[in-house]
């Protein structure tokens, strides 16, 4: 069984409250990440996604530059533990309607997991 744990990213890239979408961009596609997490007083409080800018940011023509992340971001992020199953968090994002989830360890948020993840190739056993 190939659990969420196996597929996650473990460097969270985060960005603090306050943050302008443009900025946010920017960090995504300098570290290479579908998503940033959205961090206030030290405690993540949700998530932008480049399905968020596309959607919230430049398909709602959004025209000034500045436009904190919170205007957009999903709150809360939608959490799994590390051991379930990708099968489980494929259902969870489908039920949400998601394609990122917080990959959590007792009760912490350790990683991300996408749906790109699950493109991963994975021995034909694990499952």
């Amino acid at each position: 069984m190939v659990t969420v744990g196996q597929l996650m990213k473990q460097d969270l890239v985060t960005v603090d409250a306050g943050t302008s979408v443009v900025e946010a961009a920017k960090l995504m596609k300098a570290c290479n990440v579908g998503s940033v997490l959205v961090a206030q007083k030290g405690r993540i409080v949700g998530i932008v996604t480049e399905s968020d800018v596309v959607k919230k940011f430049v398909g709602a023509e959004k025209v000034p530059y500045f436009m904190p992340v919170e205007e957009i971001m999903s709150s809360p992020v939608v959490g799994i533990e590390e051991r379930r199953p990708i099968t489980e968090a494929a259902d969870l994002m489908n039920k949400h309607r998601t394609r990122h989830l917080g990959v959590t360890k007792a009760g912490a948020l350790i990683g991300v997991v996408s749906v790109r993840d699950f493109l991963q190739p994975v021995a034909v056993d694990e499952f």
